[in-house]
């Protein structure tokens, strides 16, 4: 029996667009409008428009949710200041990824929790399994909320256009709340999975419709396209953002996927610390690297890599970079093998010198 996919307040715009519709995290959703390309090097160049409502948002707020969640997360949340946000690993006690998150600081004991769309109710279910005696509450706010990104150099032109909010003032990984084309209740913060400047708008379910006509209306002068999930995914690479279920998992922790910098072991304690020090101090089994290839053939998810005659580990993701021209990926490589400069990658029986970046293709 096929399951029932969920559809975001955009779903007759997309359908309108021409937004091409496949199943993603049990969504229906856009991959692409004119193309996966063009979108992409819409964000690089003006702007992009994406539909992000398919995220998930919990809510911890009362007397003891910065305890807790410093306890629970592996960055320090306690010391964001009210009207930041950080991003975070939620991990197992043996050091695998729940989930990586964006924590948003309302007040003195309120936050709010991006979640990803296909992890939303496990990560609240963990949650509320680790409050114990804590003064909090989780809050499942998911089907209160809709989500828009708006990425590329000219982001900030468009959104200026439509809103009063002095988006200047806020910086990267800030937010503030406002109308957005005379829509209350608006989080608009500077932050994205793209790589470029931009901003994402958490908005109430009701108002995104008019919201994303409005954005669309004012950008389109300026270039602004409908961006579906094929150029985010392209974007994000080009960027070394992880995709969670690829980069991170409940098998890859986050000092594996080279997010080290998250992880704050001078925290007393938190969920996985014991394990991510081990880690750090024997060094892992094996780690993340991003790649590119000299062919025009994509390494897709699973495809071995080696080193001479020994299968040393698979690709996690795999596109076309627009900006390079090339195809790019990243791969778990075992220990002792991740700056390897022979490696190659099996594409359907043949061996492609593998070439392992050093930095994220764009800044």
């Amino acid at each position: 029996m096929s399951e029932t996919l969920s559809r975001t307040p955009l779903f007759a715009l997309h359908v309108e667009l021409g937004g091409r519709i496949v199943p993603f995290a049990g969504w229906e959703m856009p991959v692409q409008y004119t193309g996966i390309i063009e979108e992409h090097m819409a964000v690089r160049k003006s702007a992009g428009l994406f539909d992000v409502s398919h995220m998930g948002e919990a809510r911890v707020r009362g007397r003891d949710a910065a305890a807790f969640l410093d306890r629970i997360m592996t960055n320090e949340m306690s010391t964001i200041r009210i009207g930041m946000a950080r991003y975070t690993v939620m991990c197992q006690p043996d050091g695998g990824c729940v989930d990586d998150l964006i924590v948003y600081r309302l007040g003195a004991s309120e936050f709010l929790i991006c979640l990803n769309a296909s992890n939303a109710p496990k990560d609240i279910a963990w949650m509320r399994s680790l409050i114990g005696t804590a003064q909090v509450e989780v809050i499942d706010e998911c089907a209160a909320w809709a989500q828009l990104a708006i990425q590329g150099p000219v982001a900030e032109k468009i959104l200026s256009a439509i809103t009063a909010t002095p988006l200047a003032t806020i910086k990267r990984f800030g937010f503030l709340v406002g109308e957005v084309a005379g829509e209350a209740g608006c989080i608009i913060s500077r932050t994205g999975y793209t790589g470029s400047p931009g901003f994402e708008i958490y908005l109430p379910a009701a108002s995104a419709d008019k919201v994303a006509r409005a954005l669309l209306a004012a950008g389109k002068p300026l270039g602004l396209v409908p961006a579906g999930l094929g150029a985010r995914d392209s974007l994000r690479l080009e960027a070394n953002y992880p995709l969670y279920g690829h980069e991170i998992s409940e098998r890859i922790s986050p000092i594996q996927a080279g997010l080290a910098w998250t992880v704050k072991f001078a925290k007393p304690e938190f969920v996985g610390r014991e394990a991510l020090r081990r880690q750090v101090e024997g060094g892992p089994s094996s780690s993340v690297v991003l790649f590119s290839l000299d062919d025009r053939r994509i390494a897709r998810q699973g495809a071995v890599v080696f080193a001479g005659e020994t299968a040393v580990g698979e690709v996690l993701s795999g596109t076309l970079s627009p900006v390079i021209n090339k195809p790019i990926g990243t791969a778990l490589i075992a220990a002792g093998h991740a700056h390897s400069t022979e490696m190659t990658v099996d594409i359907r029986g043949n061996r492609i010198p593998l070439r392992v970046a050093t930095e994220a293709f764009v800044k």
